[in-house]
């Protein structure tokens, strides 16, 4: 979550006379994330979340995203869903962007998770995994091989002035995985940025799991490496073995590891590194002064890219 494009107050009045949440009590931008503007909304009917759609999110996938998590809260996954306007819709307008309201959730995300958050955060994605399955519609992965590729050609002036080498790290990596990369395994909805952040918490159960605009159709296993990358390493780059055994135990509690994800699983950690190595990348050598984003630093995830290099087997994760 982030704010790019500003709102008013009485911009936002107007915006709301088109639903019927009430009138509008406390108003405030989120500076959390990097992908859209973001902004808590109160009213005296309840709490939400208004949500600017910026450049990284196609506003032709909107149907797919919004009717992801209306599927998904359906099926009794703990997720945002769109509140619809007085006409119907799920989205608008507002200051040159398409805008949607969505319901708010409890709960709290966590700065530094235990191992007995992450095997609860491992089978509320597997979970995930199972109740999308049904789910109708399907986007591609925008931040897959080819994605990636793009994103390393768009840095590649800059990488090195960031962390020395690092244009040849990732055009290393990059060719590694585009040899080796497993297309066959089992596919389906994933969350794609199952992140702390976007994983809310009370009394240690998960009471909400946000942010699905990276959402698409791709490998479970990948899901999963995506969030051993987000939640088990430490602050100075150390692999945290009991948090990954936790969280891969809570996975496949809910959904068993098929033994090709399974022999997979060093890859599509690798991948996972590379990917928000990249964004992040991506994002500090492009960011705007005007912005109120926190920036991530990508230089965390040549760190764990080293880590996972290192990897000789699934059991160095926990398996």
């Amino acid at each position: 979550m982030a704010v790019y494009t500003d709102v008013s107050f009485e911009e936002l009045e107007i915006f709301l006379e088109a639903y019927d949440i009430g009138e509008a009590h406390v108003f405030k931008g989120i500076a959390e994330g990097v992908s859209n503007s973001n902004y808590f909304l109160q009213t005296d009917k309840g709490s939400y979340i208004l949500t600017l759609y910026e450049k990284r999110t196609e506003v032709a996938e909107l149907p797919f995203f919004l009717g992801l998590m209306k599927h998904l809260a359906a099926e009794g996954l703990p997720c945002p869903t769109p509140v619809h306007s007085k006409s119907g819709a799920a989205s608008g307008a507002l200051n040159g962007r398409t805008a949607a309201i969505l319901t708010f959730l409890d709960g709290v995300s966590l700065r530094r998770p235990s191992a007995e958050h992450c095997i609860v955060a491992g089978g509320a994605l597997a979970n995930m995994h199972l109740k999308g399955a049904n789910f109708s519609l399907k986007r591609e992965n925008g931040l897959g091989l080819k994605g990636w590729r793009g994103l390393a050609a768009d840095c590649a002036a800059d990488a090195d002035g960031v962390h020395p080498g690092l244009k040849q790290i990732i055009d290393a990596e990059l060719a590694i995985l585009s040899a080796q990369w497993p297309v066959t395994l089992p596919k389906g909805i994933i969350h794609a940025d199952f992140f702390p952040d976007n994983v809310l918490f009370v009394d240690k159960r998960v009471s909400g799991i946000i942010d699905f605009y990276f959402a698409c159709y791709d490998s479970l296993a990948y899901d999963l490496a995506v969030t051993l990358n987000a939640w088990c390493f430490e602050s100075d780059g150390a692999y945290n073995i009991t948090k990954g055994q936790a969280l891969i135990a809570g996975y496949q509690q809910v959904r068993p590891f098929s033994p090709a994800e399974r022999v997979a699983f060093p890859l599509l950690c690798r991948g996972a590194a590379i990917r928000f190595l990249l964004t992040r990348l991506y994002d500090w050598v492009n960011r705007s002064p005007e912005a109120l984003v926190k920036l991530k630093d990508p230089r965390e995830f040549v760190r764990r890219l080293r880590f996972h290099q290192s990897v000789q087997s699934p059991e160095a994760y926990g398996f």
